[in-house]
């Protein structure tokens, strides 16, 4: 059974910086994509960032150059630095993977998810 558990949330003043982490479990760390969402109250979800099974990262503009995704393999650990932090950006975040992938690209909605983690950055 695959599971998925977010750490790493919390309170936080603009500008500042948070890591979220995401361990994994039940399928080989690696052959899925995974990712980082995010939905603040009354909002659809965001995706905002995917890493693909070559590694390959595809980041929304929201958050380009102020997050970063990585993983650790050895620790079925998949991480999100998260830098210059604004209010805006306060939300459930939430890691996910997904097994399926279609002509090199990452089959959507993703269909593993953990509980989420929640941001919430203070003006």
């Amino acid at each position: 059974q695959v599971q998925l558990v977010e750490s790493g949330g919390g309170s936080v003043q603009a500008g500042g910086s948070l890591r979220l982490s995401c361990t994994a479990s039940g399928y080989t760390y690696g052959t899925y994509c995974m990712g980082w969402f995010r939905q603040a109250p009354g909002k659809e979800r965001e995706g905002i960032v995917v890493i693909d099974t070559d590694d390959r990262r595809t980041y929304a503009n929201s958050v380009k150059g102020r997050f970063t995704i990585s993983k650790d393999n050895a620790k079925n650990t998949l991480y999100l630095q998260m830098n210059s932090l604004k209010p805006e950006d306060t939300a459930m975040y939430y890691c996910a993977a997904e097994p399926r992938v279609v002509l090199g690209r990452c089959r959507e909605p993703f269909t593993y998810w953990g509980q989420g983690t929640q941001v919430t950055v203070s003006s």
